[in-house]
C-alpha cells in the first residue's frame, strides 16, 4: 500500500494548499476538496478549457498533465523563474503552500490566456510592420526565456520523458551472453514493454536517471535504497504463458559481490554462488557485499517453461509439462562435439570461423558457443538443428554427437537446484525433476524433500523467518508442517540449453521480478561488437517469436 499511500498523502496535502490558491483567484475553497471539480477549477484557471481535466483519468498520461497544471498554476500568480517551475513539478504542495501564505502574491489571471494574447499581439505588429510597438512588446515580454534556461528546460523534460516512459512503459536492452540464440544473439539491441504483464509501479525512488544499477567506470551504486516503495503492479495486458520469452530481476542478485580478479569469468557474484562454491568465494575475498532491491537487481531474459502449477520435468533434454512434452524453439540449441573436421592451420581455421559465422554461430572469444575439446579430437559447438545439419552438407565425413550432461554429486550440490545431492544428487542439466512450480494459494507439506526445493521462497521471496531444527520447521514462531505460496512463481530456460544460467541453476522467479516482454530488435552488431559489422536481417525482427 505504500506507494497509493504516497499519492494520497500528496493529492490530500495539494488539495490543502490549493484551498489559498482557490479563493486568491476567485474560487470557493471548498472546491479544492471535490475530486473532479477541483481539476476542472484548476483548468480554468491557468487558462485551459475545463474538459483537459479529463487527462487525469489516463494512467502514465495523467503525470504529465499533473506537472503541466502545477507549473501554470505557480505561473498564473507570476511566478516565471525556473526555480519555482522545479518546485512546482517535484513537490507542489510546497510552493502552492508558499503563495498562498504569502501576502505579496497575487493571481494575475488564466497565464496560458495572458501568454496566447500577448504573442497574439507579437505577431499583429509583425504582420503591421510596427516596429516600435514590436520592439517595445519584446523588451517587456514577461515570458520571454534566456537561452540557457530554454536549454535546461528543454533537457530536463528530456531526461523526465525518457525516464518516465522507460520506468513505466518501454526499455531498451542489449544482448550481452549466447544463453537465449539462436532466437536471439549477442548484440541484439530490443525493446521491453512493461505494460504487458503489467506494468510494475516503481519501488526505488531515488536514482541516477536512465541508469539501472551502477554507475559507469565507477562501479558504483546508482540509486539510494531509501526511501523506498512497496510491490504493486497493475493490471496486464496479456498473461504470461509457456513458451513467451521474459525479462526479469535476478532473484538471487539480492546479494552480490564485485570482483576486479582477471581470472574470475565475471564481475558479479552473489552471495549464493559464494556459498556454495569455494572457488567462487576466493573471487570476493574482501569485497564488499552489496545488497540490491528487487527492481534493481540484474536483468535476465529467458523463455518461461513453466507458469504457476505447472508440474516441469526433463527428460534427455525434453522438457515435459503436466506430463506432455513442451513444443521446442525453432532454434533451440545444444552442445555437440564435432569431430573429422580438417582445420589444421589458422587460415583453415578462420575459414571455417567465417562460414560458421554467416550460420550464426557466435565465434567472438568472448562470448562464442565454439572451443577445442580437451581431448583436442573436435570442437565443442553449441548448434540447433539447421545448423548441424549445414555443418554436415559442409564436412559429409563429420561426426557430431550431443554432449551428455551426467549427474556428478559435487556439481549438483554446488551448481543444480536445488543444491541438494541428498535428495536431488541425480539432476542434471538434461535430466530434471519433476518439480511443481509454486502458485499464489497453493500449499505444500513441509519436509527435507520439499524444504530443499522452496526454503529460499519461504524466508526470502516471501520473508519469513524459518527455523529448521531435527527435521521440525518453525515459521515466523509458529510451528509449521505446512506453507500456503503468497504470490505466483515461473521457471526459465534459455534457448541454448548447455549455455544458458537459468532457472536450473538459481531456481523459481517470483512474479515480484518480473519486468517484462521483449517486443522487437531494433539494433543488431555481429557477436555484439560494431567492428563486426552489423546484422541487418535481424533490425525490426520479432524478439517473441519462437
Amino acid at each position: 500500500m505504500s506507494i497509493f499511500l504516497f499519492f494520497l498523502i500528496t493529492y490530500l496535502l495539494t488539495c490543502f494548499t490549493l484551498q489559498k490558491l482557490f479563493e486568491k483567484a476567485g474560487v470557493e475553497a471548498k472546491k479544492a476538496w471535490i475530486p473532479g471539480t477541483n481539476f476542472v477549477e484548476w483548468c480554468k484557471i491557468v487558462g485551459q478549457k475545463p474538459s483537459h481535466a479529463l487527462w487525469m483519468l489516463f494512467p502514465i498520461v495523467n503525470f504529465f498533465i499533473w506537472a503541466g497544471l502545477c507549473v501554470d498554476m505557480v505561473r498564473s500568480f507570476g511566478k516565471h523563474d525556473f526555480g519555482s517551475a522545479a518546485l512546482a513539478v517535484i513537490f507542489p504542495p510546497y510552493i502552492f503552500w508558499k503563495i498562498g501564505n504569502d501576502s505579496n502574491s497575487k493571481y494575475d489571471g488564466p497565464i496560458l490566456e495572458m501568454e496566447k494574447k500577448y504573442f497574439a499581439e507579437i505577431q499583429t505588429a509583425i504582420e503591421s510592420n510596427d516596429k516600435f510597438k514590436l520592439q517595445k512588446l519584446r523588451t517587456k515580454n514577461p515570458y520571454q526565456k534566456g537561452p540557457v534556461r530554454e536549454w535546461a528546460e528543454a533537457v530536463v523534460f528530456a531526461v523526465f520523458a525518457a525516464a518516465f516512459i522507460r520506468m513505466f512503459l518501454i526499455e531498451a536492452y542489449v544482448i550481452p551472453t549466447p544463453s537465449m540464440e539462436g532466437s536471439l544473439l549477442v548484440g541484439d539491441f530490443m525493446f521491453v514493454s512493461k505494460a504487458h504483464y503489467g506494468i510494475r509501479t516503481p519501488m526505488t525512488v531515488a536514482m541516477i536517471p536512465l541508469l539501472h544499477n551502477t554507475i559507469p567506470y565507477l562501479n558504483s551504486e546508482s540509486y539510494l535504497k531509501t526511501p523506498s516503495l512497496g510491490y504493486h503492479r497493475l493490471p496486464a495486458i496479456a498473461e504470461i504463458k509457456n513458451n513467451d520469452p521474459i525479462v526479469f530481476n535476478y532473484p538471487e542478485g539480492d546479494s552480490v559481490y564485485f570482483t576486479t580478479n582477471p581470472n574470475s569469468r565475471r564481475l558479479v557474484w552473489t552471495a549464493e554462488d559464494v556459498r556454495r562454491n569455494p572457488e567462487v568465494a576466493k573471487y570476493a575475498k574482501k569485497r564488499n557485499l552489496r545488497l540490491r532491491p528487487i527492481d534493481k537487481r540484474d536483468h535476465y531474459i529467458k523463455r518461461c517453461i513453466g507458469i504457476p502449477g505447472d508440474v516441469m520435468e526433463i527428460k534427455d533434454r525434453q522438457v515435459f509439462i503436466n506430463g506432455k512434452p513442451l513444443k521446442n524453439s525453432e532454434n533451440i540449441q545444444f552442445q555437440y562435439l564435432v569431430q573429422g573436421i580438417e582445420v589444421t592451420d589458422k587460415t583453415a581455421q578462420d575459414k571455417f570461423f567465417e562460414k560458421l559465422d554467416e550460420i550464426g554461430v557466435t565465434t567472438a572469444p568472448s562470448v562464442g558457443d565454439i572451443s577445442r575439446n580437451r581431448e583436442g579430437t573436435g570442437f565443442n559447438m553449441q548448434l540447433s538443428e539447421s545448423q548441424k545439419n549445414t555443418i554436415k552438407t559442409w564436412y559429409p565425413n563429420a561426426v557430431i554427437s550431443v554432449v551428455e550432461h551426467k549427474a556428478d554429486p559435487r556439481t549438483a550440490k554446488a551448481r543444480i537446484f536445488p543444491h541438494d545431492a541428498r535428495y536431488f544428487g541425480d539432476w542434471t542439466v538434461d535430466n530434471f525433476g519433476p518439480l511443481t512450480i509454486p502458485k499464489k494459494g497453493a500449499t505444500i507439506s513441509l519436509n527435507k524433500q520439499t524444504i530443499a526445493l522452496y526454503r529460499r521462497i519461504i524466508n526470502v521471496y516471501e520473508k519469513n523467518t524459518l527455523v529448521e531444527k531435527n527435521g521440525t520447521f518453525t515459521i515466523n514462531g509458529q510451528p509449521a508442517t505446512e506453507y500456503t505460496f503468497q504470490q505466483d512463481y515461473y521457471w526459465g530456460m534459455g534457448d541454448n540449453r548447455h549455455a544458458s544460467e537459468d532457472c536450473r541453476y538459481f531456481g523459481f522467479i517470483p512474479e515480484n521480478h518480473i519486468v517484462g516482454k521483449p517486443l522487437f530488435i531494433w539494433f543488431s552488431t555481429r557477436n555484439g561488437n560494431m567492428k563486426n559489422g552489423i546484422n541487418w536481417s535481424r533490425i525490426f525482427s520479432g524478439a517473441y517469436k519462437m
